[in-house]
This record gives C-alpha cells, sequence and structure tokens, in this order.
C-alpha cells in the first residue's frame, strides 16, 4: 500500500470514529466495531445497533490546493498562487457549496456491493463549520437518485462542530 493509500485510510477510519461517537452521542443508538474495507465497497464498516452499517467517507477541501495545504503537502509556485487567487477572488461560501455539491454528485453515480450504506463527508476546510454548512443548507443539491440510506456531514476535522443529517 502506498504512503497516499495508507493516509487516506487513517483518514476515512478517523473520519468514521469521529462520527460514530457523535452519532451515538446524539441519537442514543450503539455504534460500535469499526473496521475497513477493500476496494470495491463502502470505505469502513460497523454494527449499528448489532446490525452491519457501510459507511463511504468523503472528505471536503475546497478545492485541490486547499487539500493540499490542509493536508501539509509541498506547495510548488503554482499552487500557492492558486491559494492567492482563491483567497481573494473567489467567495468560500459560494465555494463550500460549490464542493459540497461536486462530492454528492459524484458520490450519487457510485454504486455499492452493500444492503445498507451511508455517505459521511467530513468537512476538513478550516475557515467552515456545521454551523456554517447550515447557514447554506438550502443551496446543497442532494440528487434525486443516489445509493445511500442517509448522508451525513462532520463538521470539522476534529468532530467538534458535531454532525448533521443531510438527507
Amino acid at each position: 500500500m502506498s504512503n497516499s493509500e495508507e493516509e487516506k485510510r487513517q483518514l476515512e477510519h478517523q473520519a468514521a470514529k469521529l462520527f460514530m461517537r457523535a452519532y451515538e452521542k446524539e441519537t442514543g443508538h450503539k455504534i460500535r466495531h469499526l473496521w475497513h474495507n477493500r476496494p470495491r465497497k463502502p470505505d469502513v464498516s460497523c454494527l449499528l445497533e448489532g446490525s452491519k452499517l457501510d459507511i463511504e467517507v468523503a472528505h471536503l477541501y475546497g478545492s485541490e490546493a486547499e487539500a493540499m495545504a490542509i493536508l501539509g503537502r509541498h506547495l510548488n509556485a503554482d499552487t500557492r498562487r492558486e491559494l492567492i487567487e482563491q483567497a481573494l477572488e473567489q467567495n468560500t461560501d459560494q465555494r463550500l457549496v460549490n464542493a459540497l455539491n461536486r462530492i454528492l454528485a459524484q458520490k450519487a453515480g457510485k454504486s455499492y456491493r452493500s444492503q445498507r450504506v451511508w455517505l459521511l463527508i467530513r468537512n476538513a476546510h478550516p475557515a467552515w463549520n456545521a454551523r456554517k454548512i447550515q447557514q447554506f443548507i438550502n443551496k446543497i443539491q442532494i440528487p434525486e437518485r443516489h445509493p445511500f440510506e442517509q448522508i451525513w456531514i462532520l463538521g470539522d476535522m476534529h468532530g467538534t462542530s458535531g454532525i448533521q443529517r443531510l438527507a
């Protein structure tokens, strides 16, 4: 497994773990025993009240350049210039909506070998949190057809701003 694949796997695992804690605290439903799946399945599985639940995990960064910066990657001059342009020219609120809608559209087109799968989107952008996302809930476009029983967002990288169900 490459370093980037291992990092992706760790980020997915962390996101699911944070979500499970927040979900259990918010709903009172027991959600336990997290394990990672192989490709062609949802990313992780767990037991919700004793029944298997699969979770597909996505991370919300805003843009590819912002993802690189957030993940601590080396930024070349072009990437740094792109980040500066985004900070100066683009409305971060609109970038939030656009990035979230892009993830939802992309994931809606996938299929999973699962009887029960939820989508978890973990917000990784430091300028956004659950409260900010709630402000734009009416601009979020959940595709009519998607394979998910439920769609959730974890408000920030550490789960401190909470979770919110989108569908």
